[in-house]
């Protein structure tokens, strides 16, 4: 299959429109039109419906499958140019917000004493488009964090050619305003807080959508949503009363807001780093720092 085909199938899908997809791309509509018939006629199956545009069955199962097969063909590129001689004395890295930035700096040190030469490049980023990046060959490494069951691996994006190796766990702990009824508490089990109001702030906490996946329950509703890795917002958000967050327990607890030790057994806060293909010499410094 041709990857721009698939490309442009995604984005005629997406944007429900053939003309549309043609202002995005930068193409005349036939040549979509063209290129989605080109494709039809190689799988042998009909992939849209034309009035309106929308995915045929055929179609659906295409839908499924070429992220991944996109994302693979990025990470084969970005892997042959750093083996054919793409610069060996820079490091790209990606870190989420909570990705234990302690053992990053340390493992930055490591990397600059054993090369200082080389150039380091830091980049705060959220959890999926961190791994994205590294799959695509943007960064050469990314320190990711999320919920886990102990000992358990991250649930990284479906697809993404990526290998990953565990960097540390650490207890979770639910901010509350200080002037929480629950702030006293020493500890708190997550069930008790199931109806409370959350921040949904996928970048800078636990997302939700984890917390319900990991509980198997369909309640902790959001009250505000924050976009960006910001922790210092989540917990401005927490002291003004918003919403409660979840969040690793912090060496340090944030001024205005009460960090409650949660005590349930089966939840826990993961950091790994991430990386496809070969490392380049800095990359591999800052891997082998980690540990």
């Amino acid at each position: 299959m041709d990857p721009q085909q698939l490309r442009t199938f995604l984005t005629v899908v997406r944007l429900a429109s053939f003309s549309g997809a043609a202002r995005e791309l930068g193409y005349t509509q036939s040549a979509v039109s063209q290129q989605i018939a080109a494709l039809e006629q190689e799988l042998r199956a009909p992939l849209l419906e034309r009035r309106p545009v929308a995915p045929t069955e055929a179609g659906t199962r295409l839908l499924e499958h070429a992220p991944g097969i996109l994302l693979r063909l990025d990470a084969a590129r970005a892997d042959v140019a750093r083996v054919g001689g793409s610069p060996r004395g820079r490091l790209r890295l990606g870190v989420t917000a909570l990705a234990s930035p302690a053992r990053v700096a340390a493992a930055l040190a490591v990397t600059r004493r054993e090369l200082p030469r080389a150039e380091l490049e830091v980049a705060v980023l959220g959890r999926t488009a961190a791994v994205a990046a590294v799959a695509s060959g943007e960064l050469d490494v990314a320190v990711v964090d999320g919920l886990a069951a102990p000992s358990d691996p991250l649930a990284l994006p479906a697809g993404a050619p990526v290998r990953a190796q565990r960097v540390a766990e650490q207890a979770l702990a639910v901010l509350l305003p200080v002037d929480h009824p629950l702030a006293p508490r020493r500890r708190l089990r997550i069930a008790a807080l199931a109806d409370a109001g959350w921040l949904d702030a996928p970048d800078a906490a636990v997302p939700l959508a984890d917390l319900r996946a990991a509980t198997g329950s369909d309640a902790f509703p959001a009250t505000v949503t924050l976009t960006g890795p910001d922790p210092h917002a989540v917990t401005a958000c927490v002291a003004a009363g918003l919403g409660l967050a979840l969040v690793p327990f912090p060496a340090t607890p944030p001024p205005d807001v009460v960090p409650v030790p949660l005590v349930d057994p089966g939840l826990l806060h993961r950091t790994e780093a991430v990386w496809s293909g070969t490392l380049t010499a800095p990359a591999q410094a800052f891997v082998e720092g980690l540990s």
